[in-house]
């Protein structure tokens, strides 16, 4: 089930790095909603690699197949499957490597948890398995845009080209920002909004914090100071970051993800062997990694709250009785 996101609109992802494809497979999006290849295209490109000097230089076109659930150009409210081939793998460079418990890589867990591990590119845990969140939530994206939603991200970062030069990564955060928010999406207890929103978010490879409106900054701020107040056109300021009560209060949604540096360096770091033999690990040649995480999770950032937002979209017109004769 962990593979699996979403209650209304959902979402199976599958494939590892060196596999021979990746895909996504897509549940419960409403029938009518015009869908062709070249929507996912637009954000899978936004996230595919070999396209700087500050990501990873494997030469992958992303080119996204649709294989179900559209017909003559719109959604048929069948599953909607999206394949990606893998055309630039490189396993070899992986095998000199594979008794070793790379540092801040998941080949300990992993093993711990199923006996079993694809050392290829890191398998399932890749980084690459986030091109098929981006092609789904380019369909969600398109789905709660016929609300007029509309999601923007910005990366901070480090300084990258001096990481670079003493083989070493930084990480970044990613701040999203939500226009054209609807009230009422999200639910008490549980089904939070801003829960469902870090959860997501959090599965993100690399995603080491996250926060919404003021976050942590919180904290240190008194009631007066941190209360949203109300006038006769709503909420009069949104230091919540567009949530009250775990429901979205038509504001826009402000919040922030932090990643980590790229766990895999060119700096030499102490580890062992599966064994336990310790050992001096360095990447071996034909390496190809990103020294910054950041740059391109903001495209998977997006997509992500597009998830949880088509979602919620959808869930919320069966709250009340006045909304269940529209779609959205």
């Amino acid at each position: 089930m962990s593979n699996r996101f979403g209650q209304v609109f959902c979402v199976t992802t599958w494939g590892e790095a060196h596999g021979p494809a990746i895909g996504a497979v897509i549940d419960g999006c409403p029938a009518g909603l015009e869908l062709c290849e070249a929507d996912i295209q637009k954000e899978l490109d936004l996230r595919r690699p070999g396209t700087g000097k500050h990501v990873s230089p494997r030469k992958e076109p992303d080119q996204a197949q649709i294989l179900s659930g559209v017909f003559e150009g719109v959604t048929t409210g069948m599953p909607i499957s999206i394949i990606i081939y893998n055309q630039d793998v490189r396993s070899k460079p992986y095998e000199a490597i594979k008794d070793v418990l790379r540092p801040g890589h998941a080949n300990f867990t992993y093993l711990q948890k199923y006996g079993v591990f694809d050392y290829r590119g890191g398998g399932r845990a890749s980084a690459r398995e986030t091109a098929t969140r981006v092609a789904a939530g380019s369909v969600a994206e398109k789905l709660i845009g016929l609300s007029g939603i509309l999601i923007e991200t910005s990366v901070e970062t480090g300084d990258i080209d001096k990481a670079m030069q003493e083989g070493d990564s930084v990480g970044g955060v990613v701040t999203v920002r939500v226009s054209g928010m609807l009230a009422g999406l999200g639910a008490p207890v549980f089904d939070r909004l801003e829960a469902d929103l870090a959860k997501a978010l959090m599965s993100i490879p690399a995603s080491k914090g996250f926060e919404i409106g003021q976050g942590f900054r919180a904290a240190e701020m008194k009631g007066s100071e941190h209360n949203d107040g109300f006038d006769e056109n709503g909420p009069s300021s949104n230091l919540a970051g567009g949530t009250l009560g775990g429901i979205s209060t038509g504001e826009d949604l402000i919040c922030r993800v932090a990643f980590k540096p790229t766990s895999s360096i060119k700096k030499e770091q102490k580890t062992t062997t599966l064994s336990g033999r310790p050992v001096q690990f360095s990447l071996p040649d034909g390496h190809r990694h990103d020294p910054c995480v950041a740059l391109r999770a903001a495209p998977v950032v997006k997509s992500m709250v597009s998830l949880v937002l088509a979602d919620h979209v959808l869930i919320h017109r069966h709250s009340k009785i006045a909304l269940l004769p529209a779609l959205l």
